[in-house]
């Protein structure tokens, strides 16, 4: 005779709970561990920033005696004000966003079209074009030279002077040659055999599948071209065709004479510097928000071998 004792609700109950597998000590001090470290990180990184917004905004009293923390002090705008009243700042202002917006998908139709193509180990003389890619992150011609080539391609005081000498970052292209290196075989032979050739394989196929690692490569590349002066100090005489980090640039060395910016050329003098990052920098972090959720997996998916 079965002398089984039926299960009953209560064991049910008790058999249907999850089971939960408790930390150890040793994980549990460990994450106490990286939480803390990771905060006392993000402090430290963010106090910077916070500072200049301060001094940014703050009196010039209160700035030279080094009494700016992280809250304003004397809130003042005059810099902003002598600054943004400036018909000139809105003329480069607007040249930046041309600049960086030309400069990027330039720089995006050819790092994408090259990656994709060294990226296939049949095609002839891969090792040659990988080889010139390398080549170009230890060697550089050198300021002279550039200004020569550019001078000599009737490049100098335009726009193509700005975006064609950088139009490709090798550092960017081996991202996403290993990116493509990456994609499955199977998805460009299936798009072959229903007729694609191989642009449309690489428009219609590769490239929606990859917006993870071009929006990587756009916001690399538009910080990038955001932020470079020099090019327009080398290339460029004409105030109105300067990039707003060339004026910026300009203000801060005209700062340093109180004759040249009136009656409140202290207080410019002051928090010229701290005004001219947050102007430059707020751009790039209204942009960021919106492909920050492509960022990490943009990095790594070009970074992983599979």
């Amino acid at each position: 005779m079965d002398q089984t004792r039926p299960e009953s609700v209560t064991d049910k109950i008790a058999s249907s709970r999850p089971t939960t597998v408790k930390d150890t000590r040793g994980y549990t001090v460990f994450r106490v561990f990286n939480a803390v470290a990771l905060v006392i990180i993000c402090c430290l990184t963010l106090y910077p920033f916070i500072n200049v917004i301060a001094q940014a905004f703050s009196a010039e009293v209160y700035i030279t005696r080094g009494e700016v923390n992280l809250v304003p002090r004397g809130f003042n705008l005059t810099t902003f004000e002598a600054v943004m009243s400036d018909r000139m700042f809105w003329r480069n202002y607007q040249n930046t966003l041309v600049y960086t917006t030309v400069a990027t998908a330039i720089s995006m139709v050819l790092t994408t079209t090259f990656a994709y193509a060294i990226s296939k180990k049949n095609l002839k003389g891969r090792t040659f074009f990988i080889g010139v890619a390398l080549f170009t992150m230890i060697f550089n011609g050198g300021i002279i030279p550039n200004y020569l080539l550019v001078d000599s391609l009737g490049m100098r005081n335009t726009l193509w002077a700005i975006v064609l000498p950088n139009a490709i970052s090798a550092f960017n292209l081996l991202i996403m040659k290993s990116f493509f290196e990456n994609f499955p075989e199977d998805l460009e032979e299936a798009a072959t055999i229903d007729g694609l050739t191989t642009y449309g394989v690489f428009l219609r196929i590769v490239l929606p599948l990859s917006k993870a690692v071009i929006a990587t490569m756009i916001l690399f590349y538009a910080v990038f071209f955001w932020n470079q002066w020099f090019p327009a100090f080398l290339y460029m005489d004409r105030a109105e065709l300067y990039p707003v980090t060339m004026y910026l640039r300009n203000l801060m060395a005209a700062a340093t004479s109180t004759e040249a910016l009136g009656s409140d050329s202290a207080q410019i003098n002051a928090n010229v510097q701290a005004v001219a990052m947050v102007l430059t920098m707020l751009p790039i972090i209204c942009l960021y928000p919106f492909i920050q959720k492509y960022f990490v997996s943009g990095v790594m998916l070009g970074a992983v071998k599979q």
